[in-house]
């Protein structure tokens, strides 16, 4: 089988010292494939391999040149390894040099994850320009709040110009509208210079349908499973082989061509593989090894909905390795605690019970039965450091997946923003951000897609409207298709600076600085973590110590006072923060320092921190 080259990309168009451009394509079972070039509108055979790639060296094919590939039945398709699509899903591709960049990065140095703190951002929303030069623009704005890390959501090519990123079809190809593979580049470059690490959102378990052309090369997906998106891609059937190696490479490429520090790795649960090596285990070995050659940190974090931490351990035990993994069961015991629904998702979640239980361990379910899903879900998570659990009150799923796109700030109180940020930025867990909700943008996130084929548009359309019809009270569902939904989507960036839109900008700066500053949250270790809860009164107070290093966390999530006694653990407890302080918009300040056992009234809907170094 074909060797994976760690040094250097090798499917697709590649160029040598030389000068000359070395193509690789899989095509197992077919019969001819040719390389047509755009310019001279000449065609050039490949040769074909007994693993199925058909390859060819030459020289006519220049950076910047445009081609396609002819398929024995005359068809004339993009590269599926295309680097570049300047013309769409649909349209020729196009030759890029892709280690012909300048990096001034190589003084950068990849955080430890436990210092990651995560903003998860859409390219074609976060900025007027909707580029990554708009994204790059706001740097400056995102180092004085203290993000170490940004998260884009995919960028891999899709059709049209408004996507989620979630329907790409041309994985090693950067989407062209927001700047193409050199944009992303030179974003890179920018954020390592300014002490941003880059974490990019990638999709192995699917494909999007427009512009699909991957049945035309090989086996590429597997009529033995389906996934909610149709067929399974082909990790484990016959010809599996040639799909792994696709999927392994364009990891490899992130990482060493990109200077992407690390891949979040989309619905991993809806990943079908029953080799005795998991493709995710393989990805993580070579990433590995790639790391061992580049001197740098490469990490791979995965979201998924099982309370599975197979994913996350370690190869000696069995597991994928990956190095964190989202926590959705952390949002949803949140959203319920700060008064949300208890339908769908939510409604195994009991409350600041589930809460309090997610704020100790991640998961809510760690081996117990629900009733939603009617059997014994999740596992325990006490030998995991807590940097392997990222979690967030608010993300681009739980917010564009409801009908009306309602952002936090739509659905509860300023005072209750305030408590759900702290309780996430406080947890022993790295935190997330999502764009705009440091300073409450009031605009929505909804669902938009911008596909070339009417039908599809269509479908999707009344797809939508299907999904929400029970909502029918609210209205109708906003049309995904159309520009007018992307565009309520963008942010208002000019909001910030309203009074007490900038008050809790304010706020989160605080907090996030009080993150970096005390080692008991930055690396929390919950060996030494006291959790306890008052579900009557929907209070919980966290108690954390290091040695000497004492901290107190108070959380009162009703809409009443609530009286504790001070622990006395420490003799003395200095304020660190008090989310119903004036400064913060809040109706009452607690004192700043306290003795042992004295009495503390915590504010209704806020969030007290006190410590004892």
């Amino acid at each position: 089988m074909k060797e994976i080259d760690l040094s250097a990309r090798s499917l697709g168009v590649n160029f040598n010292q030389a000068g000359e451009a070395h193509i690789v394509v899989w095509a197992p079972l077919l019969e001819s494939v040719e390389i047509y070039l755009d310019q001279t509108r000449t065609m050039y055979p490949l040769q074909k391999d007994k693993f199925g790639y058909w390859e060819l060296t030459t020289p006519e094919l220049k950076p910047g040149d445009l081609y396609q590939f002819v398929l024995n039945d005359g068809r004339h398709v993009p590269d599926p390894a295309s680097i570049s699509q300047p013309y769409g899903v649909h349209g020729s591709s196009r030759a890029l040099n892709i280690g012909s960049y300048d990096w001034t990065d190589q003084s950068w140095k990849n955080p430890n994850l436990e210092d990651y703190i995560f903003y998860e951002l859409h390219v074609g929303t976060f900025s007027e320009a909707g580029t990554f030069a708009g994204v790059e623009s706001k740097l400056d704005y995102l180092v004085d709040l203290g993000i170490t890390a940004i998260e884009l959501m995919p960028v891999a090519q899709f059709p049209g110009k408004r996507n989620w990123g979630y329907d790409g079809v041309y994985p090693f190809a950067v989407q062209d509208s927001y700047g193409g593979a050199e944009g992303l580049k030179h974003l890179v470059n920018a954020c390592h210079e300014k002490g941003i690490a880059v974490v990019l959102d990638v999709v192995y378990n699917h494909m999007g349908p427009d512009g699909n052309y991957f049945s035309l090369y090989g086996p590429y997906f597997t009529k033995q499973y389906l996934t909610p998106w149709g067929e399974a891609i082909n990790f484990d059937d016959e010809w599996s082989d040639g799909v792994r190696d696709y999927f392994i490479e364009n990891a490899l490429m992130w990482f060493r061509d990109f200077h992407i520090d690390g891949l979040r790795l989309d619905a991993v649960h809806a990943i079908r593989d029953f080799s005795p090596v998991h493709i995710l285990k393989e990805i993580k070995q070579y990433v590995n090894e790639l790391s061992q050659q580049t001197g740098r940190n490469h990490y791979l974090i995965v979201e998924m909905e099982l309370n599975d931490t197979r994913f996350i351990n370690s190869f000696e035990k069995g597991g994928y390795g990956m190095d964190a993994q989202w926590s959705d069961e952390f949002h949803h015991a949140l959203r319920v605690s700060a008064g949300g629904e208890r339908t769908g998702y939510y409604a195994d979640m009991d409350g600041t019970a589930a809460f309090a239980k997610a704020y100790q361990n991640a998961y809510v379910h760690t081996g117990e039965y629900t009733f939603r899903r009617n059997k014994t879900f999740g596992t325990p998570t006490d030998p995991f450091p807590s940097h392997q659990f990222v979690v967030f009150s608010q993300n681009h799923d739980h917010i564009g997946n409801r009908m009306n796109g309602d952002r936090s700030s739509q659905l509860t109180n300023f005072e209750m923003l305030k408590l759900m940020a702290g309780s996430v930025i406080t947890s022993p867990f790295l935190p997330l951000l999502f764009m705009g909700e440091e300073w409450a943008e009031s605009r929505p996130f909804l669902y938009f897609t911008d596909h070339t084929d009417p039908e599809l548009s269509t479908a999707v359309r009344e797809g939508r409207k299907r999904e929400f019809a029970a909502f029918h009270g609210e209205g109708e569902a906003p049309d995904p298709t159309i520009q007018d939904t992307f565009d309520q989507s963008k942010l208002e960036w000019g909001l910030q600076q309203d009074h007490i839109h900038h008050t809790l900008y304010n706020y989160y700066k605080q907090l996030i600085q009080i993150r970096k500053d005390h080692a008991l949250i930055r690396k929390a270790d919950r060996r030494n973590m006291e959790v306890t809860v008052d579900e009557a009164k929907d209070v919980i107070v966290v108690r954390r110590w290091e040695g000497p290093q004492q901290l107190l966390i108070c959380m009162n999530f009703s809409s009443d006072p609530y009286v504790i006694t001070v622990s006395d653990q420490a003799p003395i407890w200095k304020k660190c923060l008090d989310s119903a302080d004036p400064q913060w918009g809040g109706e009452k300040a607690s004192p700043d320092e306290l003795q042992a056992r004295s009495e503390l009234t915590l504010q209704p809907e806020s969030i007290l921190i006190y410590s004892h170094e």
